[in-house]
């Protein structure tokens, strides 16, 4: 299926969503999105009917996400809606004899199940465990079924919401630029020329609170939050002072 034909689908769909929410007065939620999906729906919100929408991806600043088109009254503000979003914590059986997993072997173990990446949100890993966040319909499948990783016999067990708590690993980079470009920044981020990354804007790869950007002189924010498709995620920081050549002194959080 080409690109404009899945678009096309995904924002009938959208539609579908947010109305049945409008006129029956109800909670409705997509599947997860991924940043090119969330920046296709932000594009459309005036062509929605106007109902109330969250987005949230199980935890603070998650990358996939779902919508909840929220068109009961009673609800008026996004920490009063319970997302249908479950945590699965996948561990090895055996540490000592466990191969290193990374999240493409987490994320691969998970889709050979057969599963729609779309039933899957985020996959957070710590110390070789994993987190995976999906749709409930979905867990006690994946609880059942998912037995190794790799060359690894892994534990699947389902935790409560209240009991999941991440706390992302940060490293603060810092460096100076001439302006509050976007290509600056990312290069102070990754530790890249400018003109190495400029492709990447110009490609649609990267995104800001997760809408696309593609101007490389696109201005920060500070607390803006980065994704850059192949490369990570880093929180803009924002500007600590300015040197006595002109140049700002900034600070980028990376997620590591």
């Amino acid at each position: 299926m080409n690109t404009n034909k899945e678009e096309q689908i995904l924002r009938r769909h959208l539609k579908d969503l947010a109305n049945t929410s409008y006129y029956r007065g109800i909670c409705v939620f997509s599947d997860f999105l991924n940043l090119n999906e969330q920046n296709i729906f932000l594009s459309m919100k005036n062509e929605l009917p106007a109902v109330p929408y969250y987005l949230y991806g199980g935890y603070s600043n998650a990358e996939r996400k779902m919508i909840c088109f929220c068109g009961d009254e009673r609800i008026s503000k996004q920490e009063e809606v319970t997302f249908p979003i479950t945590c699965i914590q996948i561990k090895p059986r055996n540490k000592k004899f466990s191969d290193n997993l990374t999240h493409r072997d987490f994320l691969g173990a998970v889709l050979n199940l057969g599963i729609d990446r779309s039933k899957v949100g985020d996959i957070l890993i710590e110390e070789n465990k994993g987190y995976l966040l999906c749709i409930p319909s979905i867990s006690s499948f994946i609880t059942d079924n998912l037995i190794k990783i790799k060359h690894t016999m892994v534990d699947t067990s389902i935790i409560d919401q209240n009991d999941f708590h991440y706390e992302p690993k940060l490293k603060e980079i810092t460096g100076t630029v001439s302006s509050i470009r976007l290509d600056s920044i990312l290069s102070i981020a990754f530790r890249r020329s400018r003109s190495s990354l400029s492709g990447l804007i110009e490609g649609g790869k990267v995104y800001v609170n997760s809408k696309e950007v593609l101007s490389n002189s696109y201005e920060l924010k500070e607390n803006d939050v980065i994704s850059v498709r192949g490369y990570g995620k880093f929180i803009y920081a924002g500007t600590s002072y300015k040197t006595k050549k002109g140049r700002y002194s900034i600070k980028v959080l990376l997620y590591t």
